[in-house]
């Protein structure tokens, strides 16, 4: 069974004056553990598709299921990674990582004794008791995701999450996240706008349309040098370029001619 399933969902937003078609005959399954990345033109609706799943959104049309079962509102078995950090610079970086446990009432003991071993794991360990100004930005994003992680969500939902970082930086946090992500055998939807980070780091590749958007096409990800590289080494791969190209001759075909 699939643990994520979208069935002919549609969005519409309403005015007095008019409807606004965001979402059309939208189908997704995801697997349990699979990594998926969103692309699409500026303003097509990828965003406002994480919202549906993380239960924010109700869909004009059609469902959302999360293992089988339809989304009613938000849950805890689905964790968001937003753009910023958000951290509180009046916590350390430990009582940061509560907020999602205080937030869902979970047992605060065995929330912080899993706050500091993921901290440990992740070789953030010495910066329990430091506030988010002494972190750089990549340091932040990781005690981000291991907030989220700290809830136990079962499926992370990644909003454009290094898209705030350099250029170096993003390339050694999405490494970073990647692994931490398998490693803790969630299962991950993330948009962004970089082609290469989402080849890099998914399963599947799928392209959104103009508004009213729908899914136009689903890559799947393999390589001839395996089924387990890295993020770096998938940028290395024979098979790198061809996908590249064909995903953005894609989006070039869906962006709105400027007048």
């Amino acid at each position: 069974m699939a643990q994520i399933e979208l069935k002919d969902v549609g969005l519409s937003y309403f005015t007095l004056k008019q409807e606004t078609e965001a979402l059309r005959d939208i189908n997704l399954s995801i697997k349990h553990g699979e990594f998926i990345s969103i692309v699409g033109p500026s303003g097509c609706g990828k965003s406002t598709l994480l919202s549906l799943v993380s239960g924010m959104l109700k869909p004009t049309k059609g469902k959302v299921l999360i293992d089988g079962q339809e989304v009613s509102g938000t849950s805890p078995k689905v964790g968001y990674m937003l753009q910023h950090d958000h951290l509180f610079e009046w916590r350390d970086v430990l009582n940061n990582l509560l907020v999602g446990a205080e937030i869902r009432r979970m047992d605060r003991g065995k929330a912080k004794q899993k706050a500091l071993e993921l901290l440990e794991r992740y070789g953030l360990g010495e910066f329990a008791r430091h506030g988010p100004s002494q972190l750089s930005g990549g340091m932040r994003q990781r005690v981000a995701l291991i907030r989220t992680l700290v809830a136990e969500p079962d499926i992370l939902l990644l909003d454009e999450p290094f898209s705030a970082l350099d250029y170096q930086t993003r390339l050694t946090l999405s490494e970073e996240v990647f692994h931490i992500i398998k490693d803790q055998g969630k299962t991950a939807v993330l948009v962004t706008h970089d082609l290469s980070e989402a080849i890099s780091m998914a399963d599947r590749v799928m392209v959104m349309s103009k508004r009213p958007s729908t899914i136009s096409t689903v890559h799947t990800i393999l390589f001839e040098e395996g089924d387990n590289l890295s993020p770096w080494k998938k940028r290395e791969a024979g098979r790198y370029n061809h996908f590249f190209n064909a995903i953005w001759k894609e989006l070039e075909e869906h962006v709105i001619p400027t007048v």
